[in-house]
């Protein structure tokens, strides 16, 4: 055989040494962060729940989900070990995110403050009338309605409602 019909193999186990390699790395990194929890760490659970690591055994965790609220975990199951000042702005909402001053109002009714309210609006804007008109609310002549019905029936456009 000649190498040029064994380098597809070639490349396709090279390929495949170097994927399970950086998923084997990222495995040891997962195992190693949870190994190195420690009671009182905050924890995100791969669910998403957040939470409080109490005691840490061989292959299960006791997280304290809520104040006096304790549950066992298996250690797979921690997503992510948080440092304190993540936890606390997550959980507890400490050290909020500066903003630039501008303020948010929880309901519409501050934003029109200030503003005229719709009836004491000023009369120079020009009101739509959505009513009929006059002279399209009487019937002209009833042969002549009757002509041009005939004549848009027979175009195709018929009354359609």
């Amino acid at each position: 055989m000649s190498l040029v019909t064994l380098l597809p193999f070639i490349v396709l186990i090279g390929a495949m040494f170097l994927m399970t390699r950086s998923a084997k790395k990222k495995q040891q990194a997962a195992a190693q962060m949870r190994n190195d929890m420690q009671p009182g760490t905050g924890v995100r659970t791969i669910g998403g729940m957040y939470a409080t690591v109490k005691e840490i055994q061989e292959d299960t965790v006791l997280l304290e989900v809520a104040p006096g609220v304790h549950a066992v975990y298996a250690k797979n199951s921690i997503g992510a070990v948080l440092d304190d000042a993540e936890y606390n702005r997550i959980v507890h909402g400490d050290d909020e995110q500066e903003t630039d001053g501008t303020v948010v109002p929880d309901d519409a009714s501050s934003l029109t403050e200030g503003e005229p309210a719709a009836d004491d609006a000023d009369d120079d804007v020009a009101k739509i009338d959505l009513g009929k008109k006059a002279e399209d609310a009487a019937p002209k002549d009833t042969e002549a309605k009757g002509a041009e019905t005939k004549d848009a029936k027979a175009d195709g456009e018929g009354d359609a409602k």
